[in-house]
């Protein structure tokens, strides 16, 4: 029997193991329409950041927090510090990694999570 070839993203014949691509391609149900991000500066073709970037989530989730509860967090850290379901959930990934062989998660400095919202 012979197998089909395929095209793009999902030949896995065209896959090169080691060597991620440079460009990321997002969508949710109500966009107007794919995002493609370059996978090295997190921003689009025009300079704009990612709608999925730590920043624009944050605000997403500020948003609906603020509708809900108080007190507003001071900023993106602290509420991710805050978060209990988060961290048990996190902690849940980082065991079920290491059980299946795969390593541990890679940390990113903490800097990247130290800013808030400007109005």
């Amino acid at each position: 029997e012979r197998r089909r070839k395929t095209t793009g993203i999902f030949n896995a014949e065209a896959r090169q193991p080691g060597k991620a691509p440079n460009f990321s391609v997002n969508w949710t149900v109500g966009d107007q329409g794919l995002e493609v991000i370059n996978a090295t500066t997190g921003k689009d073709d025009l300079g704009r950041p990612s709608r999925l970037c730590k920043h624009v989530l944050y605000g997403r989730w500020m948003r609906l927090h603020c509708k809900v509860r108080t007190p507003r967090p001071c900023g993106y850290r602290e509420a991710k510090q805050a978060a209990a379901e988060y961290h048990s959930a996190k902690q849940t990934l980082f065991r079920a990694f290491h059980g299946a062989g795969l390593g541990a998660w890679v940390k990113k400095p903490i800097e990247q999570d130290q800013f808030a919202l400007t109005t």
